[in-house]
């Protein structure tokens, strides 16, 4: 259950800001100058996970909210309701307003290692990146595409290889796990500013 919280955990800040930062390997002057870099970024994603051995594939949707300085709410509606709420010190599992999980990063050391990760792709920390992954890249006029894949084995079990998509913001990302798993992502209406983020979501903080 850990494993699995902690990899939909990179996969929502992977695919909301970390372009910003992996972008350094890739055309990064390029890159960099079509992403928008809003304070607050909220959207709609549809999910769809792939099980080694299961015919049909898992479905999912909800919002994500990304704010500068306090973390990323990534809340699944539909078919489950549940929020991961991602800081730099925890990851927080919510069913309703219990609290169904916690992962410190004082206490657990994967965590450590995750938000470390993290934090890293949220400030640009490049050097801590390329430690970590291998990063491809391209870009045209209106769109780019980056590929991560991870060197070290711990960080290679919890997510293996990413691709993402997009062009003012992430549009689609790509997971492939080292089980064979694979999560598709599609991120839709985005909206930023003060007013994209709800009441509700803003006191999930």
């Amino acid at each position: 259950m850990k494993r699995f919280f902690i990899a939909l955990s990179i996969t929502a800040v992977a695919a909301l800001h970390s372009v910003n930062a992996i972008a350094a390997a890739a055309p990064i002057a390029k890159i960099q100058g079509m992403l928008a870099k809003p304070a607050v970024l909220c959207g709609r994603f549809d999910q769809t996970k792939q099980l080694t051995g299961m015919k049909k594939p898992l479905a999912s949707n909800g919002r994500f909210c990304v704010v500068n300085g306090k973390g990323v709410l990534w809340r699944t509606l539909q078919p489950f309701p549940n929020t991961l709420r991602l800081t730099r010190d925890e990851i927080v599992h919510l069913q309703g307003e219990r609290v169904a999980m916690r992962l410190d990063a004082q206490k657990e050391p994967a965590v450590r290692m995750i938000n470390s990760v993290l934090f890293s792709l949220l400030s640009g920390d490049l050097s801590k990146l390329e430690t970590l992954f291998e990063v491809d890249g391209t870009a045209d006029v209106s769109s780019w595409k980056v590929s991560l894949k991870a060197k070290e084995a711990a960080l290679a079990k919890a997510i293996g290889a990413i691709s993402l998509d997009g062009g003012l913001y992430v549009k689609n990302i790509h997971i492939d796990d080292a089980s064979g798993d694979r999560t598709s992502i599609v991120f839709s209406d985005i909206k930023t500013g003060e007013t994209a983020i709800t009441a509700e979501e803003l006191a999930l903080f």
